[in-house]
Parts: structure tokens; C-alpha cells; sequence
């Protein structure tokens, strides 16, 4: 019996490469309710998101594996399989650190201060900002090969690379604030509370970071 999974990749790998991103997005998307629960203090609702975050990343896993397990030896493409696998890896991390994000902060049913929470808000919108923009060049990559790596195509690969460095940028500069001004106020928190806390920050703008690696792999790509 056929595995369903197998129809999503016919000739080419980029397909399922490109499914797999719309997953991880997705993961990373549902962070922003999942922290809207947490600062209501609703963790039913919180471990209901958490849960339909590992349902996204499973079947992000499925893809990874049937692409790893099944990517022709030989392809035939201006770019090696080598460097599909880890474009792959690159994406992959991104649903790991939403999984993982979600899950210390259901553990320890982690509390935001009030002082910061729409500062929260800001930075894991932004790094979503930051994946959604990478999701955005991994469609192109379709068109990008079709192309040979050059022409138009690279201008518009390297233009949404620029504009991914600059959501990343502020992304960078939320966390900084976000530090500063939790900051101001730890003293009045448990120190331990806070200790996670920072590194629950440490960790989303490492969301961040890692969605930009994607861009950053198609760069390499491109520069070839």
C-alpha cells in the first residue's frame, strides 16, 4: 500500500519542502494564541494550542522523514541534495523551538508581569513576522530553480531576503527592550519565576534567529 505522504513528491523534492515550511509556520503562528491564553491565565486552552502545536510538528516530522528517507541520490537541479537536507534541518528547528517554547510554559504554567506583557505580545509577533517572511522564499524556490539561479528571480529572492533581515532586525530590537524593561521590574517576581522567563525570551528571539537561517541558506544557494 502506497504511503499518502509519497504523493507529495513525484519528480521533485521541492514540494514537500515547501509543505513542510507551511507547517512549521503554522507551528510557530500558534504561539501568539497560545501566549494570549497564558496571560489569561487559561492553561486548558493553553494545552489544547500546545497539543495542536505537536500535531503540526508530528506531521512536519513525517515530511522530514519521507524526504530524507526518499530524496533521490541524483537529482537533477542546480543545487545538490546535501544542501536540500539542510535547508531542511534549518527549517525543521524552527517547529522544535515552538514546542519547545509552549511546552516549558505549559510546564511550569508560566506568568508573564503585567509590565511586559504586551512587550511579550510585540516580540512573538514579530518573530511569527520573521518565519512567515522566510515561508515566503521557500515558495519561490519552485521558480528560483526553474530559473537557473539567475535572472529576475534572484532579484525577487534577494529582495525578500533583504526584507527578512529587516524583520529580524526588529525582532532583535523587541527582545532588547523586552530584557530592559523586565529588568526594571524582576525584583518584584520570584527570582526562579524569572530565570525562566528569560530564557523563554532568549528562546522566541532564537525562533527569530532561526527563521532567518532560512534565508540565509537560499543566499548561499544563490550565491553558488
Amino acid at each position: 500500500m502506497s504511503n499518502p505522504l509519497s504523493m507529495l513528491f513525484g519528480k521533485s523534492p521541492i514540494k514537500p519542502l515547501q509543505e513542510h515550511m507551511i507547517l512549521v509556520t503554522d507551528c510557530a503562528a500558534e504561539l501568539a494564541d497560545f501566549l494570549g491564553n497564558a496571560i489569561a491565565d487559561d492553561w486548558d486552552a493553553a494545552s489544547a494550542r500546545y497539543e495542536s502545536i505537536c500535531t503540526l510538528e508530528n506531521r512536519a516530522d513525517d515530511i522530514k522523514r519521507e524526504l530524507r528517507l526518499h530524496m533521490p541520490k541524483g537529482l537533477f537541479m542546480p543545487v545538490s541534495r546535501s544542501d536540500l537536507l539542510e535547508l531542511l534541518t534549518v527549517q525543521d528547528n524552527i517547529a522544535n523551538r515552538a514546542r519547545d517554547i509552549a511546552g516549558l510554559m505549559l510546564g511550569r504554567r508560566m506568568a508573564i508581569p503585567g509590565p511586559v506583557q504586551e512587550d511579550m505580545r510585540q516580540l512573538v509577533a514579530a518573530a511569527i513576522a520573521v518565519t512567515r517572511q522566510a515561508l515566503k522564499i521557500i515558495n519561490e524556490l519552485d521558480e528560483l530553480l526553474e530559473a537557473g539561479f539567475a535572472g529576475r528571480e534572484v532579484d525577487l529572492v534577494e529582495g525578500l531576503i533583504r526584507e527578512l533581515d529587516e524583520e529580524e532586525r526588529k525582532a532583535d530590537k523587541l527582545e532588547r527592550t523586552l530584557r530592559h524593561n523586565l529588568f526594571a521590574v524582576e525584583k518584584d517576581y520570584h527570582p526562579l519565576d524569572m530565570m525562566f522567563l528569560y530564557d523563554i525570551i532568549e528562546k522566541v528571539g532564537g525562533l527569530a534567529n532561526r527563521a532567518r537561517r532560512v534565508g540565509g541558506r537560499l543566499q548561499t544557494l544563490v550565491a553558488r
